[in-house]
């Protein structure tokens, strides 16, 4: 039985599909959030292992979850493990998946407002889940409000004239559009997508009882990197920094969190380095579990770069996961990272694509244990104010609540 409240549908792609998952959670723990406002239902795709409908809690707020089929469950690798532009480009093939999967998410989304009457839609991603709640928005009869949210690589990673054209389209027929950084609100603007109906407003991180500093203050040592080991993350330069670190810093130690199709390549390159017995590799490891390795570490790097497709950080929130755990930061100058990182406050910036730039960056940290440790205090404070999940779900629980009453 449904509540008085207003109803909101989400659609997104990256959702955890089991218990465990190590898919990104952001969209999860923003829905958990806005369910202190909304009756919330969540659209993803289906794959194989997933339940097709089942209701998830976490301290005590419900979502409701709907997985759609759009192919046989051994052919339903189009979403998920490490995301579609990345799974398209791995393997070219999935494109003729694209159609049927527009298709089955546009029903599953129609039928779903026919039987619930949603209030308002949350699309996460312009493609290709802006695009279908837009196209419903025009075609179908009082289907609500759209809001759209991009997180970066959509906006960054589809270049070219058909591609930009689709953004347009999509942004301006909107009724409601988010970035998560400055960076990208530039980038619209710069491309003249629509800027003037722009809210810049993150995703956020849970400050409070996840990601924590713990008791490890005095305990912590070496370097950690967390995230997907693929071209614009910039772990090439990483390990050529830890080559530079090593003959002032013999014992130095980098852990690698996270894992993806350049791990072979990466382990290939510590070895010729000289450096593959102080780095660790450890794969993909639970998202519960990798806050006990920011805190272990004295130092956070984020050695970012733009990938030779565009595609580049949206915002950067591990840095501030990082933070979180009382980590010490030293990322790479890319506009986005400049929302969770200010150079000389909160972390030090070093040069994109640099190795010896990151390398001295790292040792200026390595040789003042003062400075390290204020870094990582008002890290975490700015951490606090700017992205907690508290304040991050309220903003956009606004956005939406004004997008049902201007709609109404």
């Amino acid at each position: 039985m449904h509540s008085n409240r207003p109803r909101l549908l989400v659609l997104t792609s990256t959702f955890p599909r089991w218990e465990g998952d190590t898919e990104p959670r952001f969209v999860e723990a923003l829905s958990y959030e806005l369910t202190n406002s909304f009756d919330v239902v969540v659209l993803v795709p289906h794959c194989k292992g997933a339940i097709r409908r089942e209701t998830i809690t976490s301290k005590g707020r419900s979502i409701e979850v709907r997985r759609f089929r759009y192919c046989p469950a051994a052919m339903e690798t189009l979403a998920y493990d490490g995301g579609m532009l990345f799974r398209v480009r791995r393997n070219p093939l999935r494109l003729l998946l694209l159609p049927l999967f527009f298709l089955a998410q546009a029903l599953a989304a129609f039928r779903l407002h026919r039987e619930d009457g949603f209030d308002a839609v949350h699309a996460h991603w312009m493609v290709p889940q802006g695009f279908v709640a837009v196209t419903l928005r025009i075609l179908a009869r009082r289907f609500p409000p759209v809001l759209v949210t991009s997180h970066g690589g959509d906006l960054y990673g589809l270049r070219g004239p058909v591609f930009e054209s689709l953004k347009r389209w999509i942004l301006t027929r909107a009724d409601a559009v988010t970035v998560v950084s400055h960076a990208m609100r530039n980038y619209c603007a710069d491309h003249s997508l629509v800027p003037g109906k722009i809210i810049v407003q993150s995703m956020g991180v849970d400050l409070e009882g996840t990601f924590t500093p713990g008791d490890t203050a005095n305990t912590r040592g070496g370097l950690v990197f967390v995230g997907r080991l693929v071209e614009k993350k910039g772990v090439e330069y990483l390990i050529e920094a830890m080559a530079l670190l090593i003959s002032k810093y013999p014992q130095l130690m980098l852990t690698i969190v996270g894992d993806g199709p350049l791990r072979e390549s990466l382990t290939a390159l510590a070895l010729t380095q000289g450096v593959n017995d102080r780095v660790r590799f450890l794969g993909s490891v639970p998202n519960e579990e990798v806050p006990d390795y920011l805190r272990a570490a004295a130092i956070f790097a984020m050695p970012s770069i733009v990938a030779a497709s565009g595609d580049q950080e949206g915002l950067g929130l591990v840095a501030v996961e990082a933070q979180g755990c009382g980590c010490a930061v030293v990322a790479t100058d890319l506009p986005a990272i400049r929302d969770t990182v200010i150079d000389g406050e909160t972390g030090l910036m070093a040069r994109p694509a640099d190795a010896a730039d990151l390398a001295n960056k790292i040792e200026v940290l390595l040789d003042d244990d003062v400075l390290r440790k204020s870094l990582a205090k008002s890290g975490r404070k700015h951490a606090l104010e700017k992205f907690n999940w508290t304040a991050v779900g309220s903003a956009y629980s606004k956005i939406i609540r004004d997008l049902i009453t201007d709609s109404s």
